[in-house]
């Protein structure tokens, strides 16, 4: 099979495509980070927070 025409899924994390891998013939359904330092980031910081933090509410 062509890389091409693997399956893909989002990134919960980055939000990037990733394509699927041998190592995951097993639980594809289960996976949902691209990669090990995003599923370690995933843990420190709730998604879809600005890490700069916003000051526009306070004035």
């Amino acid at each position: 099979m062509k890389k091409e025409h693997l399956p893909q899924k989002l990134c919960v994390v980055c939000e990037r495509p990733f394509s699927w891998r041998r190592k995951w013939l097993k639980c594809w359904e289960d996976v949902k980070y691209c990669s090990e330092r995003c599923r370690r980031s995933s843990r420190k910081a709730p998604p879809n927070i600005c890490a700069a933090g916003s000051v526009e509410d306070e004035f």
